[in-house]
């Protein structure tokens, strides 16, 4: 469980999250709704260690360790995933010996007695998993993200969960930028990946993706703090009403 007590987030001497109050069970999902600038995309780059936010006050742990004794490295192994809002593209580092890196890492971290693979072994190893996202091949060459399509993006994202088969996946706006075609694939990819062994949170200004995957716990940020929560029938109220 990630539990979160009084988390209080300050950027350039402005507190932009007063006392946030959240639990993130595994075997259940979430959704995080409010308006612009209202918190939710700052609370989940604070959950994934962002080091441009100034934390004053706070405690968050999960499984019941100080998540802010833990580096980014750290909070990965303790199957922490965060889909980018905004995906970054990172010219030379190739995609085949990134997600070969945070595959080596994760399996060492389960099991010290597992040998890293090689790039040959990773090659026949991941291509399964490409087949199934209908990514080339010839992708794994390419530098990361750089110049992907917003639909290749999110399809190497959901690649990276297939891969290291994350407890905590955080969708920061993931149904941004996409057609209708590439979000109805990626909302189905994402509800496959859905079990019992992990919590989805899911930060969204668009309510459609709720239609693939089921939220059992629904809160709405307002002005940095958690304005309400209740359960799944809060988003139709907010649908009908709006946030106010």
């Amino acid at each position: 469980m990630i539990k979160i007590k009084d988390l209080k987030v300050k950027i350039q001497d402005k507190e932009i999250l007063s006392w946030v109050n959240l639990d993130f069970e595994i075997g259940k999902n979430y959704c995080l709704l409010g308006k612009n600038w209202s918190g939710k995309s700052t609370l989940s780059s604070v959950l994934a260690w962002s080091p441009k936010y100034e934390v004053v006050g706070w405690s968050i742990e999960i499984n019941w360790k100080n998540l802010f004794l833990l580096s980014p490295e750290e909070r990965s192994w303790e199957w922490i995933f965060l889909s980018f809002q905004n995906v970054p593209e990172i010219h030379g580092i190739r995609l085949s010996e990134y997600l070969r890196t945070i595959y080596n890492i994760h399996i060492k971290n389960i099991n010290l007695d597992v040998k890293p693979l090689s790039p040959f072994l990773f090659k026949r190893f991941v291509k399964k998993y490409l087949d199934e996202l209908w990514i080339k091949e010839e992708f794994l060459d390419r530098d990361l993200n750089v110049w992907f399509s917003w639909w290749e993006k999110r399809k190497i994202e959901i690649l990276q969960m297939k891969l290291i088969n994350p407890k905590y996946i955080i969708l920061d706006e993931i149904d941004s930028w996409l057609d209708l075609d590439a979000f109805k694939t990626v909302a189905s990819l994402l509800k496959s990946l859905n079990s019992k062994d992990n919590c989805i949170i899911i930060i969204t200004h668009y309510f459609k993706i709720l239609d693939y995957i089921d939220v059992d716990k629904v809160y709405v940020m307002k002005d940095w703090i958690v304005e309400r929560e209740w359960w799944n029938d809060l988003v139709k109220e907010v649908m009908e009403k709006g946030f106010e």
